[in-house]
């Protein structure tokens, strides 16, 4: 397994951003008590959060600061919302684990309370309201160890944490008894390292990173805890000095020490997944759309060949995408995916509808190989052109050559730079983290009939090209075609990008129109005829007109 960044690279970034801090708050010896990863944990839990599922790293202490939130909300009389709260694992052992942790934040809490002349226990001796799995509170409430067998939630009620849940025997039935206890007020916590990519728990993830689950969901792998002080901790507690170079060397001792198991175990990236992304037959159910995929390869010499003759080479492509754009029902919202490529790759872009029930139809797609950039930036114009006034986003692969195309559209179109900007056009550079965002929504459409996609062989293989790698849907470096020329899921990153921007936040503006055949200054303006002309073919550059000027 290789290191997401290197133990140099880390030294550096650490030293860096500690640097940063002010000199006070770089001291480890200032923590707060709960980290920051922890403390937003027990802060959305102690909001309005009734379901939470947690993916994280092995021993960054999660555990721990439940465990706190496990005391505060035990201790609280019923009218400040407290409850019971029941604690499941795999193990015996971290039951155990986890009382002793409640006990000890009960102990400190139960100290702070008698300065303000409360008491969290009915006994004078804290120790006999706790035995090896129940704290017994003077709230009436308690903090109780259970089995992992569904059967010991039933006639319970109150907060529920499941620790390790892709460990336990059945988290499916555990589940399916512990959310009855959102019915009375309850609370259910699922969190836990993966088990695979096919475990219910990464199964759930999933599901609520596409949006078919209501559940909230928070992230925690081992560099973002290491972040946020964890070492920092360690070092404090085991009375160590803290320095870049020595958090660096740990980190890369820990990496080690798992191996090939490090991206599961430390980063959250589920294990087993090496399979297809979704099956043929899915895939050719949602094909449905009739419309033809235009394709464009340029002679090898196009470049050295006449101004006149590359036109006319470029003709017949342009007048077969006229003739599609004029055809569009312009009533639905579009979002545009576009892929660049130049030499080995195919560019490939798409344009899909947003329908009135929010269903997503491919209703456009391109395919280019060997086009010189100012051809594929005026083809891209006609089309964005055309649809601009229903247009919600356009998504450009910016992680190579597409920045310029990106960049130079964004100039005309205006280039959104964060998901509250305005602009039309969005670049993305590719990385783990969007796969992992964003191709579960992508999945789910196809999987609830949401998406329909143009029918066409070569999409489909490129399509079947996404596999899922470390747990993260993507296509592999591997190029592959049904037709001997080589392809490399290029489709598929365009309809990946068109769906992800028709999910991005738009701004939509108003506007007074003019009246036909009079301007605002009661000067004659357009007549119906050059309305209807304007609607059609307004944005249809004269022929070559690309490769004279061009952007």
């Amino acid at each position: 397994m290789t290191a997401p960044i290197s133990a140099a690279e880390w030294e550096r970034q650490r030293r860096a951003a500690t640097e940063a801090l002010p000199v006070v708050i770089a001291q480890v010896g200032l923590p707060k008590v709960l980290l920051p990863y922890q403390a937003r944990t027990v802060s959305l839990l102690d909001g309005t959060c009734p379901v939470l599922f947690v993916e994280k790293s092995r021993r960054i202490g999660l555990t721990w600061g439940l465990a706190a939130y496990g005391a505060l909300r035990a201790g609280r009389q019923k009218a400040a919302g407290g409850m019971d709260v029941m604690y499941i694992s795999y193990s015996r052992e971290m039951t155990r684990e986890f009382i002793d942790a409640c006990a000890m934040w009960a102990r400190a809490f139960d100290v702070a309370a008698g300065e303000i002349e409360e008491t969290l226990f009915d006994q004078d001796d804290a120790d006999k309201a706790i035995n090896a799995f129940r704290i017994k509170f003077a709230s009436g409430f308690e903090i109780m160890a259970l089995s992992s067998a569904p059967r010991g939630l039933r006639g319970k009620q109150g907060v529920i944490i499941i620790d390790e849940a892709a460990f336990v025997d059945s988290l499916p039935e555990l589940l399916k008894a512990a959310l009855a206890f959102l019915m009375w007020g309850g609370q259910v916590v699922v969190c836990s390292t993966h088990d695979g990519v096919d475990n219910a728990f990464n199964a759930t993830i999933q599901d609520i990173l596409a949006g078919r689950s209501k559940y909230q969901h928070i992230r925690i792998d081992f560099d973002q805890a290491l972040t946020e002080g964890l070492y920092q901790r360690i070092c404090l507690v085991t009375g160590k000095a803290w320095s870049a170079a020595s958090e660096a060397a740990w980190r890369q001792d820990i990496i080690d020490f798992y191996g090939d198991g490090a991206d599961e175990e430390l980063f959250c990236i589920p294990s087993l997944s090496s399979g297809s992304w979704l099956p043929a037959p899915l895939i050719e159910a949602r094909m449905v759309v009739k419309t033809p995929v235009l394709r464009l390869e340029l002679p090898p010499d196009y470049m050295f060949r006449a101004r006149l003759q590359q036109a006319a080479v470029m003709a017949p492509f342009l007048e077969a995408l006229r003739a599609q754009l004029a055809a569009l029902d312009l009533g639905p919202q579009f979002a545009f995916g576009f892929d660049f490529a130049r030499v080995a790759d195919l560019t490939a872009g798409s344009l899909i509808a947003i329908e009135q029930r929010l269903k997503r139809r491919e209703v456009l797609a391109f395919e280019l190989r060997n086009v010189p950039g100012v051809e594929q930036k005026q083809i891209v114009r006609m089309i964005l052109q055309c649809v601009r006034a229903r247009l919600v986003g356009a998504a450009f692969d910016a992680t190579g050559m597409g920045w310029t195309v990106a960049e130079d559209l964004g100039r005309e179109f205006g280039l959104r730079e964060d998901p509250q900007g305005s602009g039309l056009v969005m670049a993305v550079k590719f990385s783990e983290e969007w796969y992992r965002l964003h191709m579960p929504p992508l999945k789910a459409a196809i999987e609830d009939d949401m998406m329909d996609l143009i029918a066409d062989a070569e999409h489909l293989s490129d399509l079947r090209a996404v596999k899922l790698v470390r747990g993260i849907a993507r296509v592999p470096a591997l190029r592959d075609g049904t037709t001997g020329r080589k392809r490399h899921g290029d489709h598929a990153i365009a309809v990946a990008l068109a769906h992800w921007a028709s999910r991005q936040r738009f701004v939509e503006y108003g506007y007074q129109a003019v009246p036909r055949g009079q301007s605002q200054s009661g000067k004659p303006g357009l007549t119906p005829e050059d309305d209807d002309l304007r609607a059609r073919d307004w944005f249809t550059p004269p022929l070559g007109a690309g490769l004279r000027g061009g952007i």
